[in-house]
């Protein structure tokens, strides 16, 4: 009677049902050990006679792999650019351009270079009439609303 293999469709399940774990546990390493139980089940699919020892060794090579890419390459060049999380006093002194003036009642419209909070443009009040394409700067944050200032425009 011959013994338990391993087939290349079990790896596959293995695989995804480990990034699948990774809903559960957001850890974002329990993925790369999926990934890498998909790689062992491809390579099995293309050479079916592999041994269960390489099987493994291969399974945790490629997972510590892509644990390392990501975690030493990866993940330290992408920083969120957003400021999401950040406390409302980091945006006091924050430039942005009106692009819709407030007209009575409805407030008006600004669009920040960089988004903040999560948002590229937030709606606004402010104590002046300003015009489409001013310089304001963010004095403080009311709820979802800036209260802002008009930037001193050049030459004036």
């Amino acid at each position: 009677m011959e013994g338990f293999k391993l087939l290349y469709w079990h790896w596959l399940v293995f695989g995804m049902v480990l990034i699948l774990l990774e809903l559960a546990v957001p850890s974002f390493t329990i993925f790369w050990f999926g990934l890498g139980g998909i790689v062992v089940g491809l390579l099995l699919l293309a050479f079916s006679g592999m041994a269960l020892t390489g099987q493994i060794f291969i399974w945790v090579v490629a997972s510590s792999g892509f644990a390392f890419f990501w975690f030493k390459v990866i993940k330290p060049r992408s920083h969120d650019r957003t400021m999401a999380g950040t406390a409302r006093e980091a945006l006091m002194g924050e430039t942005a351009m009106v692009i819709r003036k407030q007209e009575g009642e409805r407030r008006g419209e600004v669009r920040f270079a960089v988004p903040m909070l999560g948002s590229e443009t937030w709606e606004f009040i402010c104590d002046v009439d300003v015009e489409v394409g001013d310089r304001v700067i963010v004095r403080e944050v009311s709820g979802n609303t800036m209260v802002v200032q008009l930037k001193e425009k050049k030459g004036a």
